[in-house]
């Protein structure tokens, strides 16, 4: 669990993950979800230390249990795949609150939903190619 290919890919995961999120809901989405809000929940400006801390638990959690789910066959294809499931659950997720809070419209909700599928993507196949460097190299 606190194996070095972990605690790089942890490292490299938070800071591909603040950077990355601020690039999607940030920058490039921020607009289009103005457009589907129905109620204004979001700090303004965020807490940043708060905003690290999640990206930090949240990169250790993906990155930790990529380690058992890859079982060796690390690469930056193989983490997207995984990152990309973990979208998929966020997608799942997004689609709840659609169902029980009054947030943002269906759109703004699904189009988070496959932001959070391309995002997390891109931070599985960070992580992918942390472990991947990091691996105990076979003696030939």
């Amino acid at each position: 669990m606190f194996s070095k290919q972990n605690l790089l890919s942890t490292l490299a995961a938070t800071v591909v993950s603040f950077l990355l999120g601020w690039g999607i809901w940030g920058f490039a989405l921020a607009d289009f979800f103005d457009g589907h809000t129905l109620t204004k929940m979001l700090k303004d400006p965020p807490d940043m230390l708060w905003l690290i801390i999640a990206n930090l638990v949240s990169a250790f959690a993906a990155s930790t249990i990529y380690g058992k789910w890859a079982r060796g066959h690390h690469s930056a294809g193989e983490g997207f795949t995984f990152g990309a499931w973990i979208g998929v659950l966020m997608l799942g997720v997004a689609i709840l609150w659609y169902s029980t809070a009054e947030f943002m419209d269906f759109t703004g909700h699904l189009v988070d939903g496959i932001a959070s599928i391309v995002f997390w993507g891109v931070v599985g196949a960070i992580i992918g190619m942390v472990y991947k460097a990091t691996a105990a190299k076979e003696a030939s």
